[in-house]
């Protein structure tokens, strides 16, 4: 039995809404129809503020940005729909990851927070919406993060083969596929683009680095590198998560400050730096974790970073590193896909999380259900 399910996202960049159509069944997922949908500017602005300014962000923000980028997530799925001439009865949910305002996994009170209002979602597009996945998880004493690696064993696991599937996303993580009866697990291996597309936004007019032009112009500095890579949070043993909290450009100039009394480092220095520093903490955490890794399947924005994708290839040179394009799911769709999945999950009862990815003390269902009508 196969049913169509909506996956509704925002990354960390906050651009905009990745909204995906997936066909799930038991065990094949397909991608029907998919439509990327940009914030308005001044939501971007706010949102931008908001997550980077927490101090400054009062409850009045929170709860007008929480409606805002509900009803701009309830029009990118009905965008999604109508421009594809999809009749609402085949639909039998969306999942709505929402948009990432703060993410404190190991604070004294641990919390994450995902905004973008599910009851408007329901209400406006009419279909069950299922939100709020990573809050069980954390109950259970986990991250919350990274959720994706469920979808990642059962979508792109085999039986014959060790496998890494790498998310390239502002944060870069990994799911280490064995191959066999071991355990499957995965962890933030620490930045992805958050740091690329910080430096070049304070620097030039540009959200991002197209195809890793503007780095590959510079000079890798050993120093600046160094001094990064020294960061305790490369060390620490997984279970871990992380984000722009505290991967972020103040972390970053932090580090500048410290080299540049020795050396002199142009800004096409620091964003080849950078695209280093991605590539090199990704490759150290495979070849730690999945020494017996044969093969690496990529995902998320950075997989269309060719500068990126060379370094990464350069730092596996044993390893045949791909995107999940020949897997039968387009890179820059599978964390749609993979809350579209959870959705189903959710409403199947069926555990979402792997608690030996996110450290929770057991497996259990992920997400809330918001139903389409009022009447069950």
């Amino acid at each position: 039995m196969k049913d169509l399910y909506v996956g509704l996202l925002s990354g960390t960049s906050m651009d905009g809404i990745d909204a995906g159509l997936f066909e799930i069944g038991d065990a094949t997922c397909s991608t029907r129809a998919t439509l990327t949908q940009e914030y308005p500017a001044a939501l971007r602005e706010a949102l931008l503020h908001a997550s980077r300014n927490p101090a400054n962000c009062n409850v009045d923000t929170l709860g007008r940005l929480d409606n805002w980028v509900g009803e701009s997530f309830m029009l990118a799925a009905e965008a999604l729909l109508t421009e594809n001439r999809v009749d609402k009865s085949l639909i039998r949910a969306i999942g709505s990851h929402g948009q990432t305002i703060r993410h404190q996994p190991r604070s004294e009170r641990p919390f994450t927070l995902q905004i973008g209002d599910p009851n408007v979602i329901a209400a406006g597009t009419g279909l069950t919406t299922v939100a709020d996945f990573r809050r069980r998880d954390m109950a259970l004493g986990g991250e919350g993060a990274p959720l994706a690696a469920a979808f990642h064993r059962w979508f792109l696991a085999r039986s014959d083969e060790s496998r890494v599937v790498l998310n390239m996303g502002g944060i870069a993580n990994i799911t280490v596929l064995p191959g066999s009866d071991d355990k499957v697990f995965g962890f933030d291996t620490g930045p992805g683009n958050t740091l690329l597309d910080a430096w070049i936004q304070s620097r030039r007019d540009s959200r991002y680095d197209e195809n890793g032009a503007w780095g590959d112009k510079g000079r890798v500095s050993p120093e600046l590198l160094a001094t990064l890579l020294d960061d305790p949070y490369f060390r620490s043993p997984p279970p871990k998560s992380t984000g722009f909290e505290y991967f972020n450009l103040a972390w970053l100039l932090k580090a500048i400050a410290a080299v540049s009394k020795f050396e002199s480092i142009r800004d096409e220095d620091v964003q080849a730096t950078l695209t280093v520093l991605t590539a090199t903490t990704i490759a150290d955490a495979i070849r730690t974790y999945a020494p017996s890794t044969l093969r690496v399947l990529a995902c998320g924005g950075g997989v269309h970073n060719a500068a990126m994708m060379r370094r990464l290839k350069e730092q596996l040179p044993a390893l045949t590193v791909e995107s999940t394009a020949s897997y039968g799911i387009a890179p820059e769709w599978v964390e749609a896909a993979t809350f579209a999945w959870l959705a189903k999950r959710c409403l199947d009862q069926q555990p979402g999380n792997l608690p030996d990815v996110t450290g929770a003390t057991r497996e259990t269902v992920l997400g809330a259900v918001y139903y389409a009508t009022d009447f069950l």
